[in-house]
C-alpha cells in the first residue's frame, strides 16, 4: 500500500470558511490522500484563566493565554459538515482529532473514518477509550509521551476491542529542528509495540518525512497553508501547496526506489552479467599445456566459467589449442 499522505488544515484557515475550503482544494491539487482538521472549542479544551500553566511561557505562542489561542484557532463545527463534503467531493479522506467526548460524537454523526489523538492527548485514557470504542482506524501522535503513556494509549484501544491503531513519531517543537526528529524512534515503535508508524513531521521541508518512508512510515502527517503570508497561528510551520507537492512526488519516488524483496534474474539483469567476471586465456595455450596462473586469469567479460572453478582447471591441462582472449570452458 502507498503512504498515506495527510495535509492538516489546523488553523490555517485564519477564521474564514472560505479559505478552509480553498485551503481544502489547494491540498487535493497538491497531491494529499486526506485533509485533517481539529475538533475543539476554547471552552472544551481549556478554561478561560490566566493564573499559573495557562499562559505560554515560551516558544512561537509565547505569552498567548491558552483560552485566546484556541479560541483563535479552532475550527468551528458548524463547518465540519461542509468541510467534510467539500473533501470528499475532492476525492480527499476527510477525518479529524476530536479533544473530549462532544467533540467524538459530533464526528460520529458526520460519519468521521478516522479518529486522530493528538500528542498532548495522549495522557487522556478516558478519552482515547471512547475514541477507540467507535471502532474505527485510530491514529495516535506520540509527541510528548513516555513509553509507559505509549503503552497505556495501545492497551485502552485493546480494551475496546479496537487493535486498528497507528503510532506517529512527532516532535512537539514548533517548527521542530531536523536534529530532533530521531527517526530511528520510530522504527523503535514499530518494532516495540507491534503496529504500524508514521511520522507527524513539524520539520520544514521535506527531507524528513522522505526518510521516514524508507524508514518503512505508512503514514506522513504535515500542516498545510495556502500561503505562510497569511499569518496565523500555524503558519510559521506549514507548507505552501508547492512545497507540499515537491514532498508528495519525492515521498512517491522514494516507495518506488524501495520496491520490494526481489532476488529474480530480470532480463536486464541477466544481460548485465556478461560484464561479470569469468575465466579467459590471457596467452595463446598449445594442446597439452598445462593452464597456470600466468595463462589463465579471471578477468570481464563473463563467457567463461565461473573464477570459483580455477583451481580444478589449474590441475589440468588444454585438449587444443586456445588463442589469447578465448574463454575458458569446461570442453577446453
Amino acid at each position: 500500500m502507498s503512504v498515506f499522505i495527510i495535509a492538516e488544515l489546523s488553523a490555517n484557515h485564519n477564521g474564514s470558511i472560505e479559505q478552509a475550503i480553498a485551503t481544502i482544494e489547494a491540498a487535493a491539487d497538491a497531491g494529499a490522500d486526506a485533509i485533517k482538521l481539529q475538533t475543539y472549542t476554547a471552552d472544551t479544551i481549556t478554561l478561560d484563566h490566566d493564573g499559573p500553566g495557562f499562559v505560554i511561557e515560551e516558544g512561537l505562542w509565547k505569552g498567548r493565554k491558552l483560552y485566546d489561542l484556541y479560541k483563535e484557532a479552532h475550527t468551528p463545527w458548524d463547518w465540519h459538515e461542509m468541510l467534510f463534503q467539500t473533501a470528499r467531493d475532492l476525492g480527499l479522506v476527510c477525518f479529524s482529532s476530536p479533544f473530549d467526548p462532544t467533540a467524538v460524537d459530533l464526528l460520529e454523526s458526520l460519519d468521521n473514518p478516522i479518529y486522530k489523538v493528538a500528542s498532548f492527548e495522549i495522557t487522556d485514557i478516558p478519552l482515547i477509550e471512547y475514541i477507540a470504542s467507535k471502532g474505527k482506524p485510530v491514529v495516535i501522535s506520540t509527541g510528548i509521551a513516555t513509553e509507559e503513556d505509549i503503552e497505556l494509549a495501545l492497551h485502552a484501544c485493546k480494551r475496546m476491542n479496537n487493535n486498528q491503531v497507528t503510532l506517529l513519531k512527532c516532535t512537539s517543537a514548533y517548527p521542530a529542528p531536523v536534529e530532533e526528529a530521531n527517526l530511528l524512534t520510530m522504527v523503535d515503535m514499530r518494532r516495540r509495540f507491534g503496529v504500524p508508524t508514521g511520522l507527524s513531521d513539524h520539520t520544514m521541508g521535506h527531507a524528513v518525512a522522505a526518510a521516514a518512508v524508507a524508514l518503512g512510515a505508512t503514514m506522513i502527517e504535515k500542516h498545510f497553508i495556502l500561503d505562510r503570508s497569511l499569518g496565523g497561528v500555524d503558519s510559521a510551520f506549514s507548507m505552501e501547496p508547492a512545497e507540499f507537492r515537491a514532498m508528495v512526488d519525492q515521498i512517491r519516488l522514494t516507495e518506488s526506489a524501495l520496491g520490494s524483496v526481489t532476488y529474480e534474474m530480470t532480463e536486464k539483469k541477466l544481460k548485465a552479467r556478461q560484464f561479470s567476471r569469468s575465466l579467459y586465456a590471457v596467452k595463446d595455450i598449445a594442446p597439452g599445456e598445462p593452464f597456470t596462473n600466468e595463462n589463465v586469469r579471471s578477468i570481464r567479460p563473463g563467457f567463461g566459467d565461473k573464477p570459483q572453478s580455477i583451481d580444478t582447471l589449474l590441475n589440468s591441462s588444454a585438449t587444443m589449442y586456445i588463442q589469447r582472449g578465448t574463454p575458458i570452458k569446461n570442453d577446453n
